[in-house]
């Protein structure tokens, strides 16, 4: 325990530099102004600014591009409240009763209980990450190359069966995503695979190029073919302070959609999306009077707010101790360090404690500048959902553009990205979720260079994944993933858990 604090206080010396509390505070209401505006998300936003990071120091590049994902689940209520739209896909069932309430007169009250019930969530899972991210480094580093190549198999196998939509398609999206990464020259043998005979691309296929296409350009196009529908209730929203009867029946939701929030973000496909319906369904399944759900039940928002903030941050676990991405988020702060020269895995806490330890503490300063600023600000957010979607996507599309280009002053990084932008949208369309895509190119190199290792070590013997104890754990345990969801009826309550 002595050690824990210590390594905190390492952790908010770090955090509290006027440097890095700049970068978290910008990061926390840029995320909040993309929650907050339909249409953006985190993904597509921190997708855009890899290119920035890439002339940051390491530790505030990643404060801030962690402010933006969890400073997003805060900015998503608002929308979800004030306007019925989902700032954020882990607010599209905040939608159902804080829309209602909104109507009836109760925004303030709803915009508070989902702001504090998410701080409080925030807290509780930023302790969560610090007190099981060590044990959890310790059992990695006892890992060899079978061990770590089961643990990224576990990890495509759990991300595929908890996407939503079709399996297939999210198999189909993984294999793809394992293609793209074997583009480029063998570390081995130096031969070029699939190149096609372009010079741009024996380096491989750049992750900002394939990540803004996919999630930037992508998202623009998908969202000018929809019309935009906003109807504000209200512009000035008064009483945030919510009622003696809103916070009795408000903080035993939060603390069950905290602890549900903070498991299912460890899951690998979990995160904040998983636990806010999770949430949501638990609340209606344990109240006494269900049918006041969808009629501005503050459950229904205390709940879900509470379990998306707890996921996104305990999400972070994975990522840190293993080098594993839970979500697509995750892989785009792996690839952020990637950029930075930083190997991740369990060898971060050891050769960068400074790096480690002040995430952990910054998340806590972040969700702290988020309660002090989001409330105050609430008319600004109010504002801003008046500015039109088509005067925002140029400047978004130019700085893409500029962003890109800066990395390695390539032109072809510029069109490979537009390339990406559109296979993004035919993904949209045809209904193919692309976060699998971007796990498989994440962890395909990883996972090809481990099944080497493991063979060259085993002289060749593939029974080296099955003989080792904690590798044959993991893959039985991937095999009873993909039974399970095959069944008919776990296939049907997972559809019809994203369809609601």
């Amino acid at each position: 325990m002595t050690e824990l604090f210590a390594n905190l206080g390492l952790g908010f010396a770090v955090a509290l530099t006027p440097e890095n509390l700049v970068y978290c505070l910008f990061g926390v209401l840029l995320g909040t102004l993309v929650g907050v505006l339909p249409g953006i998300g985190p993904v597509a936003t921190i997708a855009m600014l890899l290119p920035i990071t890439f002339n940051l120091a390491p530790i505030g590049a990643l404060i801030m591009l962690a402010g933006i994902y969890y400073g997003a689940q805060y900015g998503g209520s608002t929308t979800a409240i004030l306007v019925n739209l989902p700032g954020e896909s882990s607010s599209v069932v905040t939608c159902i009763d804080g829309y209602q309430m909104a109507r009836q007169g109760r925004a303030g009250a709803a915009l508070a209980v989902a702001a504090l019930g998410s701080f409080f969530a925030g807290c509780v899972a930023t302790v969560i990450v610090a007190l099981f991210s060590p044990p959890l480094i310790v059992l990695a580093q006892r890992f060899g190359a079978a061990e770590y190549f089961a643990l990224m198999t576990f990890g495509l196998v759990a991300a595929v069966v908890l996407a939503h939509g079709s399996l297939i398609k999210a198999v189909a999206m993984v294999f793809l995503g394992l293609f793209l990464g074997l583009v480029g020259t063998d570390v081995n043998s130096g031969a070029q695979r699939f190149t096609l005979g372009i010079p741009e691309l024996t380096d491989g296929i750049g992750f900002v190029p394939l990540a803004m296409g996919l999630f930037g350009i992508a998202e623009i196009v998908a969202n000018l073919a929809h019309p935009e529908r906003r109807e504000l209730l209200a512009e000035r929203v008064g009483h945030l302070m919510p009622s003696r009867a809103d916070f009795r029946a408000s903080w035993p939701a939060s603390l069950r959609g905290t602890a549900l929030g903070s498991f299912l973000g460890i899951l690998p496909g979990g995160g904040a999306l998983l636990s806010s319906f999770a949430a949501y369904t638990l609340e209606k399944k344990i109240a006494q009077d269900p049918s006041r759900f969808g009629k501005g039940a503050i459950e229904g928002v205390a709940g879900p707010e509470s379990a998306n903030n707890a996921g996104a941050q305990t999400s972070f676990i994975p990522m840190l101790t293993l080098g594993i991405p839970p979500n697509p988020v995750m892989a785009l702060m792996i690839g952020a360090m990637t950029i930075q020269g930083i190997q991740p895995g369990p060898q971060v806490m050891s050769q960068r404690p400074e790096l480690f330890w002040g995430m952990i503490a910054s998340m806590w300063v972040g969700n702290l500048l988020l309660v002090i600023i989001n409330l105050p600000l609430i008319g600004i957010w109010v504002r801003l959902l008046r500015v039109p979607y088509r005067l925002l996507y140029l400047a978004i599309l130019m700085f893409c553009c500029i962003g890109v280009y800066s990395l390695n002053n390539s032109t072809f990084e510029v069109g490979l990205t537009a390339l990406f932008g559109l296979v993004g949208y035919v993904f949209i369309r045809l209904g193919c979720e692309p976060a699998p895509l971007l796990l498989g190119f994440i962890l395909g190199p990883l996972m090809e260079e481990y099944l080497r290792r493991a063979l060259l070590l085993s002289r060749g013997d593939p029974t080296v994944f099955v003989t080792r104890p904690i590798s044959l754990a993991l893959l039985l345990a991937a095999v009873a993933l993909l039974v399970i969801v095959i069944l008919p009826a776990v296939r049907r309550t997972r559809d019809s858990a994203f369809q609601d």
